[in-house]
């Protein structure tokens, strides 16, 4: 069986959930099997957000994410959280807002998100497209199509301006390398 976990975590306005969203739908296009689990603190904007994603090719027993394997860190308080969950997996983290602990044995990948979409799409609220075609990519279980199908489907309004993060993540993976 097949199980991936996928742990992505920030501050509130960032677009975790939605990321999140669009994760476990482009799964489900995929013909896989997913769920999500969202967790926030009480404020709106700027408080502690979480969402956790569990794919899999078979019936999944707990959508609770307990060893990442991806951990997508948007914030300084998230990286430092959830830092303890992780084992041999890999850490995604936006350096705008992170300062790795490189004592961690979990391989780090800068993914400069916010300032790719300022750079190349104009729009920093893509931010979190930007980081979830790195986390499809390097998946690997999820073509670029259905992640393109859900995107547009969940994110109507500024459809292209997402489609062209969500491709900028992508590409970003490749030359990253092997996570």
């Amino acid at each position: 069986m097949l199980r991936k976990e996928i742990l992505i975590s920030g501050f509130g306005g960032q677009g975790v959930v939605m990321a999140g969203r669009i994760l476990g739908y482009a799964a489900v296009l995929a013909g896989l099997r997913a769920t999500m689990l969202v967790s926030h603190g009480t404020e709106t904007r700027g408080g502690y957000v979480r969402s956790q994603v569990v794919v899999s090719d078979d019936l999944i027993d707990s959508p609770t994410v307990e060893r990442p394997d991806i951990f997508c860190a948007l914030s300084q308080a998230a990286y430092g959280r959830f830092l303890g969950l992780m084992g041999d997996g890999v850490i995604l983290y936006d350096p705008g807002f992170v300062t790795p602990n490189r004592l961690q044995d979990a391989a780090h990948f800068a993914v400069p998100a916010r300032a790719l979409a300022v750079e190349k799409v104009g729009n920093e609220l893509s931010a979190n497209i930007v980081v979830l075609g790195v986390i499809l990519r390097k998946l690997g279980l999820i073509p670029l199509e259905q992640g393109l199908q859900a995107v547009r489907e969940i994110i109507p309004r500024s459809v292209e301006i997402n489609l062209r993060a969500l491709e900028i993540g992508c590409q970003l993976a490749l030359e990253l390398g092997e996570l």
